[in-house]
């Protein structure tokens, strides 16, 4: 039981990892804790969406776990292109760490779990990454572009990184995404490059 207790106190230092998109109505940014959850309920509320026949709980585990490394790490802009090898190894060694203080078969599945999500090849992770690359796209358009624009994202930067995985995880996703950030661009919602 302490095992179980103390990851779950390790699971707290997640409120404290800060990520660069602000909650609506709110003067802060939002939480990677907070993320979790919310993508969580974002792929339970579409999943009737979703490209192929998935596991909803499996799905919603993954989202579950999928930035537990960050507590280590810390948070990075999805839209950072330099570094992902160097920023998934780091994840990695975090998440190995923060799982080894469960007894097994706990540490092993959450662990698999974690795998999944980043080897993105079935239909459970690919659905997980349409969600948790939609997410941040949704409280940007509900923000007029409040992290794009401070952060000097382009449209066309957030198109090339956040298209592939949301088409190949729910296109139905996609389709309505896309015209909202062609709307969205017309405005001047994003950030210059």
């Amino acid at each position: 039981m302490q095992q179980i207790v103390d990851f779950i106190l390790e699971l707290d230092k997640l409120k404290g990892v800060t990520r660069k998109t602000r909650p609506l109505s709110l003067d802060r940014y939002e939480n990677s804790a907070e993320h979790s959850w919310q993508i969580a309920m974002l792929a339970s509320s579409m999943a009737h969406y979703a490209d192929a026949a998935i596991d909803i709980n499996r799905v919603i585990s993954m989202l579950l776990v999928h930035d537990i490394g960050e507590i280590d790490t810390g948070d990075t802009i999805f839209y950072a292109e330099e570094g992902l090898a160097e920023r998934k190894a780091a994840e990695l060694a975090a998440v190995t760490r923060i799982f080894g203080m469960l007894p097994e078969p706990q540490r092993a599945k959450f662990l698999a779990l974690w795998q999944e999500f980043e080897n993105a090849e079935t239909p459970e992770a690919r659905f997980a990454h349409a969600a948790d690359r939609a997410m941040p796209v949704l409280l940007n358009l509900a923000n007029e572009g409040q992290s794009w624009r401070e952060n000097g994202i382009s449209h066309e930067r957030v198109v090339r990184r956040v298209a592939p995985p949301i088409k190949a995880g729910c296109p139905a996703l996609w389709d309505y995404l896309e015209g909202r950030l062609e709307e969205v661009r017309q405005k001047g919602w994003f950030g210059a490059e």
